[in-house]
């Protein structure tokens, strides 16, 4: 059965347009952490995670957007942590006491999503300059000389050591 010119343009041009009208796979992506509920879940999650009185909002804050920036690279991580939010949401977790928090954070503790707001945060957190100053860590000693002459030996709170001597 030969086909027509006509007939021929007629599949081509459908064809074009059919195909222009699906979302391809590379083109479907969902971003996370623009709801500010979600945002204080994993603020709280955070904060239950990894417990600093001392600590202001600000670091955990930071850390919660940079586990939101990492989720949202990949489509998939992106779907991950959604879902974990709403769990979190669902849980009313925002409104947990700590040992409630803490329990169900246990029940999670292997879920990707538990990891990947694990993961995240433990460098995040840590890194946040901030918290340095919080935890009296003065940055890298190298720059500076050093530690031997720069407090390396004020522990105040150790005992003297006690000196004897060797007669070998």
């Amino acid at each position: 059965m030969p086909i027509s010119r006509r007939s021929l343009l007629l599949c081509s041009v459908s064809t074009i347009i059919l195909s222009g009208l699906g979302v391809g796979t590379s083109r479907a992506h969902i971003k996370v952490g623009s709801n500010a509920d979600d945002r204080k879940n994993l603020v709280q999650m955070i904060r239950v995670m990894y417990p600093h009185s001392r600590f202001p909002d600000g670091p955990y804050e930071r850390t919660a957007d940079a586990v939101i920036e990492k989720a949202n690279k990949s489509p998939a991580k992106a779907l991950m942590l959604r879902d974990g939010l709403r769990q979190l949401q669902s849980k009313s977790f925002n409104s947990l006491n700590d040992v409630a928090a803490t329990e169900y954070l246990k029940g999670i503790e292997d879920s990707e999503f538990f990891q990947h707001v694990r993961g995240t945060t433990v460098v995040a957190l840590y890194n946040d300059h901030e918290v340095w100053g919080l935890l009296g860590y003065e940055g890298s000693s190298f720059d500076k000389g050093g530690y031997i002459n720069r407090g390396f030996n004020d522990l105040s709170w150790l005992p003297e050591p006690r000196i004897t001597e060797y007669n070998g």
